[in-house]
């Protein structure tokens, strides 16, 4: 392990913690039309291994948005770029985030989603960093709540570095 880092949830808590979350949705969506809707790049570990724990048929999706840059504080600027054949319409849409901060970027992409009318909309994240909330993003699922720390791991990255690691961690120099 990287001396920069101090684990905050091992591989094992978070595959736990997963398997929950599966089995809340798949309790909760079955019988519908579900869309799983990753947010690009920090979700794509956690709607890889959500989509194998989710029991119902669902289809996989992804989106693409970003306010960090290559920095550990949030621009507060957000783009969205959505596949223009993303069907929506008429579906249960549950969009799935690594995590939620500011909810800028939560809520910037849901905006985008309800453009397109899905029949329901909703939204997972494995941390939510609720301290640092400045924009209303209601989230439905939640994997666990986490101090204000910059973290790295599970599909989170500092500076594109990081990603790969199978747990997530707190980086020691902020």
């Amino acid at each position: 392990m990287d001396d920069d880092l101090e684990v905050l949830f091992a591989e094992e808590t978070i595959s736990r913690r997963v398997l929950d979350l599966g089995g809340r949705i798949s309790r909760d969506y079955a019988g519908r039309d579900l869309l799983l809707v990753g947010i690009l790049k920090g979700a794509a570990l956690f709607l890889a291994d959500l989509a194998r724990s989710v029991t119902v048929p669902a289809e996989v999706a992804f989106v693409r948005a970003s306010s960090y840059g290559s920095g550990t504080a949030s621009s507060g600027s957000v783009t969205v770029d959505l596949d223009a054949g993303l069907r929506v319409t008429g579906r249960d849409v549950l969009l799935v985030d690594g995590i939620i901060d500011s909810g800028r970027t939560l809520s910037a992409v849901m905006a985008k989603l309800r453009e397109r009318q899905p029949a329901s909309l909703k939204a997972a994240v494995l941390l939510d960093k609720r301290s640092r909330r400045t924009v209303d993003a209601p989230v439905d699922y939640i994997g666990f709540e986490v101090p204000d720390r910059f973290l790295v791991g599970y599909g989170l990255d500092r500076a594109g570095q990081y990603r790969n690691l199978p747990y997530i961690a707190v980086l020691k120099q902020e």
